[in-house]
């Protein structure tokens, strides 16, 4: 038994020295928006689309700090009111005159849901669609719920324009104060980042594609070239399927079109310290909810990748801490020992993330109980599609919605 057991403990021991070493170094923080402040050469024409379904709380500040952005350039705000129930365009109205920038924002009445469509991304198609009298050198999207810094527009124009990028999102800093935030939050940070290497996202000549749909600037070009938002009309995870259509519609030429070698479409995808998401989590069935809303989409529905899950969370999360007390149990430090030089490394893997959102450092511990509670939300996730009941977000399910 202690053979097998140290054998399995030295497999996940390789798996995280793997994952540290050779996985896009997915555990930094580096990749961030704020990081070097840039200057604007240009003022591209901006339209920001704005989808909105019974956000009337929360737009007194959300939307407020979108219509004060510092950006010098010509901006609009395309508020698509979709089908609300508590007065959400009458507050954004409010809010738009408390600013004294009622010609600046734009309210869209949102048209009945359409077979095939979810009901976020009918609503951005609206709102680009009237967006588009403008003729906008880049598109905005971004949620109800997100409070921009004043230079976040500012930010990502000049990326895009000084990189010639494609396509600029930054996972915005979301909530993290309650409890259940506190512990749960940063690791659905870190599992996305370990999912979608942001080095790899980045790098041109990588395939892996991504994005945050909190915010997102796209240039109406490769929103064009791609067949606008309807080629993902049905994407529950909408973001990752945007960043994955415009990174594989490339052309035949390459950067400035100096080269016949086959290109991808260039996409950046970062965090923001500023920039964040007001949507509380602060219990663990919303946190729940919110995981289970699309885990199981992301492994494609596929029965054979869940297995794999079930598999692979415990050894490479679990199996340390757990190596750690048997070893301790039986007398064995060798297996002791390379339990806890796992944990230490999932740790120091983990502990950038910590860091990033101000949590104890202990937390960075925790992981291995983390990461079993989001194995459990998987789970869950599968069992919710099977039933009918996936993709609920709204008051809508979308039981079949694919990650085009």
């Amino acid at each position: 038994m202690d053979v097998i057991v140290l054998g399995l403990m030295l497999l996940s021991l390789t798996i995280w020295l793997g994952l540290l070493c050779f996985w896009g170094q997915f555990w930094r923080t580096d990749q961030q928006l704020e990081v070097t402040e840039t200057q604007l050469e240009s003022l591209p024409v901006v339209c920001a689309v704005v989808p909105a379904r019974n956000e009337a709380e929360l737009l007194p500040t959300t939307l407020r700090s979108l219509l004060l952005q510092d950006y010098p350039g010509s901006f609009n705000v395309f508020l698509v009111d979709d089908r609300s129930t508590d007065r959400t365009a009458n507050f954004a109205e409010g809010v738009a005159h408390a600013v004294g920038k009622p010609h600046q924002l734009h309210i869209i009445s949102g048209e009945l849901l359409p077979a095939g469509w979810s009901g976020k991304l009918w609503a951005v198609e609206q709102g680009i669609k009237s967006a588009s009298k403008f003729a906008p050198d880049y598109f905005l999207l971004t949620d109800a719920d997100i409070e921009h810094d004043p230079g976040n527009l500012r930010r990502l124009v000049a990326k895009a324009v000084q990189e010639d990028l494609d396509m600029v999102s930054v996972m915005v800093r979301l909530r993290c104060e309650s409890f259940w935030e506190k512990l749960l939050i940063p690791a659905f940070v870190f599992f996305f980042q370990k999912l979608y290497p942001f080095r790899w996202v980045n790098n041109h000549n990588n395939p892996t594609a991504a994005a945050a749909g909190g915010s997102i600037l796209i240039a109406r070009e490769a929103l064009e070239r791609i067949g606008g938002i309807q080629v993902i009309r049905q994407a529950l995870i909408d973001d990752c399927a945007l960043a994955q259509a415009v990174k594989r519609s490339g052309g035949v030429m390459g950067d400035k079109g100096t080269s016949p070698i086959p290109s991808q479409g260039r996409i950046w995808l970062g965090l923001s310290s500023l920039t964040r998401s007001l949507r509380p989590y602060d219990s663990l069935a919303t946190i729940w909810d919110m995981v289970a809303r699309s885990a199981y989409t992301q492994l494609n529905y596929s029965p054979l990748l869940l297995l794999g899950t079930l598999v692979g969370m415990p050894l490479i999360y679990l199996f340390p801490p757990v190596c750690v007390i048997l070893g301790a149990v039986w007398g064995s430090w060798a297996i002791a020992l390379t339990g806890l030089l796992g944990w230490l490394l999932m740790s120091f893997a983990y502990y950038p993330t910590i860091r990033f959102y101000k949590c104890s450092p202990w937390l960075a511990f925790s992981l291995p109980a983390i990461a079993f509670l989001y194995t459990l939300m998987t789970l869950d996730s599968a069992l919710r599609h099977w039933q009918g009941r996936g993709g609920a977000w709204k008051g809508r399910v979308y039981p079949n919605s694919d990650n085009l």
